[in-house]
């Protein structure tokens, strides 16, 4: 894989298949340089790991809640998420939690949290870390 793609790639939790991979997505009119772009992604994933359900002891980006995240020219941060159940008690307040987080990576202009159900969550989702966390092996 060349520095390009790996910059534009973010790894997903280990327990996630290929096609479930979170990929930080670059619009067709977003220039920026590999280093740049890897910088976003690791900041990106740093800032999702620093938001938690708060019934459940671990981060979203761990429980696999992140379906896609894409940066378009004007570094707007367009974020595809998920809940474990859709009556979540913080169905309503995650989101912001999450824009709240991603807002905060240098170069970010602004994001944009869009939750979907499609695909359901399922604990296949989650990495390794969060199974152990959870103790289910």
């Amino acid at each position: 894989m060349s520095k390009a793609s790996e910059a534009e790639n973010i790894e997903a939790p280990e327990a996630a298949t290929e096609s479930d991979a979170l990929l930080l997505e670059a619009s067709e009119d977003l220039v920026l340089p590999p280093e740049e772009m890897e910088r976003i992604a690791a900041d990106l994933i740093a800032a999702l790991k620093t938001v938690y359900d708060p019934e459940i002891p671990v981060d979203i980006y761990e429980l696999g809640l992140i379906y896609r995240a894409e940066m378009d020219e004007d570094r707007i941060i367009h974020i595809d998420m998920t809940l474990t159940a859709p009556g979540c008690p913080v169905a309503g307040e995650m989101p912001a939690w999450v824009a709240n987080a991603v807002g905060s990576v240098e170069g970010v202009s602004d994001v944009e949290v869009r939750m979907v159900f499609d695909p359901p969550w399922t604990p296949e989702r989650m990495s390794e870390e969060a199974q152990v966390a959870l103790n289910w092996w």
